[in-house]
């Protein structure tokens, strides 16, 4: 795959809720090989934003596609095309984890042999043999949390979108997630990452788009924002900008 290639493109997007405007006629692109982050204070638009690349609410107007898939007249193929981590981990706790990605795993369609063999690559990848087969309730954080990337990710989707991944993590599960971030990125796939974490975005993202307001404020390399802002950290670049709006 051509590392290049445009995986997301959001033109001129709006959100409309009883008249309040949660996003206001945004555009970005991510690309294959990207961590691109998306980066703003409560309220800003973010989780809007994520909701409508994945299909879940539709746009009041303007268009998103991933991998070529309109998010509304091709919904479906939109999510066959997208694996989402949230805060909520959302694994079953009375499911060994082996079950659990089974069950994942039919909802997305894989047959049987095609998800033996991804559940084998993912419990490699994630070093997750050792407890596979235990239910989840027994679990640490950081063994759940390894469990909900590979159901995230258990149909080998293109675009991986992270919405405050690490949030109310210890210090191991988070490096569990940073580590399943520069993975994909070296397969090729798109990652969007929406944190509070500014260290985490700096460390990171490609690129980063700052929302604030609904709007899309700035647009960058993290070296390309500390330039303009005349700033030494991602974090102080980021207030300099909100607090200039």
């Amino acid at each position: 795959m051509n590392n290049r290639e445009s995986l997301i493109q959001v033109n001129n997007l709006s959100k409309k809720f009883n008249g309040f405007v949660a996003v206001d006629s945004i555009s970005f692109e991510t690309k294959a090989g990207e961590i691109f982050g998306l980066l703003g204070p409560n309220g800003a638009g973010k989780t809007t934003t994520l909701r409508i690349t994945s299909s879940i609410l539709q746009p009041t107007s303007g268009s998103v596609e991933v991998c070529g898939c309109d998010v509304v007249k091709d919904s479906q193929k939109v999510r066959e095309n997208i694996g989402i981590l949230t805060t909520e981990i959302g694994v079953y706790d009375r499911f060994t984890g082996r079950e659990n990605l089974a069950y994942f795993g039919e909802l997305y369609g894989l047959g049987r042999e095609q998800l033996d063999d991804r559940i084998e690559v993912l419990s490699k990848l994630l070093d997750m043999q050792e407890f596979l087969d235990r239910k989840a309730g027994t679990y640490s954080t950081g063994m759940k949390q390894k469990l909900a990337i590979a159901r995230s990710i258990i149909h080998d989707p293109q675009v991986v979108i992270l919405d405050e991944p690490t949030t109310g993590l210890d210090v191991l599960a988070s490096l569990t997630v940073v580590d399943f971030m520069r993975m994909e990125k070296k397969a090729g796939k798109s990652v969007i990452l929406s944190t509070h974490r500014m260290s985490d975005a700096e460390k990171l993202c490609d690129r980063v788009a700052i929302m604030h307001k609904g709007k899309l404020i700035d647009l960058d390399t993290v070296k390309g924002l500390l330039r303009k802002t005349k700033t030494v950290d991602l974090e102080e670049a980021f207030l300099k900008m909100i607090n200039n709006k």
